[in-house]
């Protein structure tokens, strides 16, 4: 609970939205935890006639961790539910829509479990989607609207990426010259055979005559 107070601290001082996603995320991930524990702890100092009365209630898990793979029909999320050695198949379900997708697991172990992904990358076809009950995993299959590659699960995801590649925009401000050099930098490294070759000449140049601007 501290770590979440820490986290909550920090989150309220962080300008960058990216940082405040990472930072909300951890709380989330904490505070799944600290419930977790809560009820290990409640039911741990319950004597066994009052675990018994209270085996009706379960408590919800909400699942974080996946693997991801896909074809050109689906994307694949193979979620794995720890100590579940058996999942009976009328417990899963799963609803889909053309950006999300979420699995929801009843009383498995006295417990029930929740996986949700957001904001997909691309549409996909609730109708031709579907899932697998293994021993102690779900395979969700995604169909895709079309057989594209994903080079991510989210849309936040490709941002966060491209955002990694693009230049601060309070780098340097001191000194205009590293900005610029940062920027040129950024796109040789980006670029075709065509910007890189005008670029080193460009360089070349600035070193032999002197800026031309």
């Amino acid at each position: 609970m501290k770590d979440v107070a820490e986290l909550e601290a920090l989150q309220s001082q962080a300008k960058r939205q990216r940082v405040k996603n990472l930072l909300s995320i951890e709380i989330r991930k904490i505070n799944s935890e600290i419930t977790e524990q809560q009820q290990t702890n409640v039911q741990s100092s319950q004597p066994a006639a009052a675990i018994t009365a209270s085996s009706a209630k379960r408590y919800q898990i909400k699942l974080h961790n996946y693997a991801w793979d896909q074809s050109s029909k689906f994307v694949k999320f193979y979620v794995t539910l720890k100590d579940a050695t058996s999942i009976p198949a009328e417990a899963v379900s799963c609803n889909f829509s053309k950006k999300s997708l979420e699995m929801q697991v009843k009383d498995v172990d006295n417990k029930d479990y929740i996986f949700t992904i957001n904001n997909l990358l691309m549409d996909i076809d609730p109708e031709e989607s579907n899932w697998k009950v293994k021993p102690n995993m779900v395979i969700i299959n995604a169909a895709k609207m079309q057989p594209k590659q994903w080079d991510f699960v989210t849309e936040t995801e490709k941002r966060t990426s491209e955002s990694k590649k693009l230049p601060t925009a309070d780098a340097d401000k001191s000194d205009p010259t590293a900005s610029l050099m940062t920027l040129m930098q950024n796109m040789y490294d980006q670029g075709d055979d065509d910007m890189k070759r005008t670029i080193a000449k460009a360089w070349h140049d600035s070193r032999t005559k002197g800026p031309s601007f």
